[in-house]
């Protein structure tokens, strides 16, 4: 099984003209992801890789009919307006793609998601996969990769990394083992489903058995899935990297979202306490199949 998406998912690309959105929209279509409309104010009446684009949401979802997702491909300041738009059309799950966007507006994305019931993932996403069933956004950069990559299965993968979430997968898939859901919460001090939100979410899938994560300094993103395992609240088997090990305090490491401050969000407070709780914390990324195999009994 998998999370969030699958095949038969309906999917918008709000920015669909512009270069990132024809790019990734081809990656999507070539996948397998059910793309049924574009979103390019001013641009409606046009096709992009056969996709017929409209002027706004709303009317995407008159003529194509109920929407599920929208992956978001426009410039970060129109973020907001994008992510409203589709949240007033009645779209329940947006992936946030660019980097970039002001906080503030991120906040505002967040309070008016909260209040009509939507999930997001991002800002500064590359997005998420159910294996051999749909992507969205832009993660595996081309079709034909991502079909290699990524291998069906029953490992649920979570992580703050673009680029790692990416290998992990590919290293899983190198070792036979297959992924139910992939995601890139994104690098960002403030995202929409983060860490803690997504292991709740494959808890309660019965197709995901084991979890992959890759969490990092900053943020207490991986300390609130320790408190979510010690609550009971997710149960299942949780093998985690953490980035920045050498990362002093005050260090801004990789990504806007990862900066120490004080003992709150270092690399030695999110070991110390994933271990408490069980998690097998790995001190390299090509430990997790080896890991993996072993808590499968193989």
């Amino acid at each position: 099984m998998s999370i969030l998406v699958n095949e038969k998912s309906k999917v918008v690309v709000q920015g669909i003209t512009g270069r990132e959105g024809m790019v990734r929209t081809q990656l999507m279509k070539d996948y397998g992801t059910n793309v049924v409309a574009g979103v390019t104010p001013g641009k409606g009446g046009g096709k992009v890789h056969g996709v017929p684009v409209y002027d706004t949401v709303e009317e995407a979802w008159d003529k194509a009919g109920p929407v599920d997702v929208s992956v978001i491909f426009v410039p970060a300041a129109l973020v907001k307006n994008a992510a409203l738009e589709a949240i007033d059309a009645g779209v329940k799950l947006l992936v946030l793609v660019p980097d970039r966007v002001p906080i503030f507006d991120v906040l505002e994305i967040s309070r008016c998601a909260k209040e009509n019931g939507v999930r997001f993932v991002g800002p500064n996403t590359l997005g998420l996969v159910s294996p051999g069933k749909a992507v969205l956004g832009m993660i595996g950069g081309r079709a034909e990769s991502a079909k290699e990559w990524f291998c069906p299965g029953d490992i649920g993968v979570s992580s703050r990394s673009g680029g790692m979430t990416s290998a992990i997968s590919y290293y899983l898939t190198k070792a036979g083992l297959g992924q139910s859901t992939i995601i890139h919460v994104g690098g960002d001090a403030v995202v929409g489903l983060s860490h803690p939100e997504v292991m709740e979410l494959f808890e309660k899938d019965k197709g995901t058995q084991m979890v992959v994560m890759f969490g990092e300094i900053g943020t207490t993103q991986e300390e609130r899935v320790a408190d979510l395992i010690e609550k009971k609240k997710f149960t299942k088997p949780l093998i985690a990297f953490i980035g920045g090990k050498a990362a002093k305090s005050g260090t801004r490491f990789s990504h806007a979202g990862a900066i120490v401050e004080g003992s709150r969000g270092s690399y030695k407070s999110k070991v110390k306490r994933l271990k408490e709780v069980g998690v097998h914390v790995v001190d390299s990324i090509s430990d997790i199949p080896r890991i993996a195999k072993n808590l499968k009994g193989n």
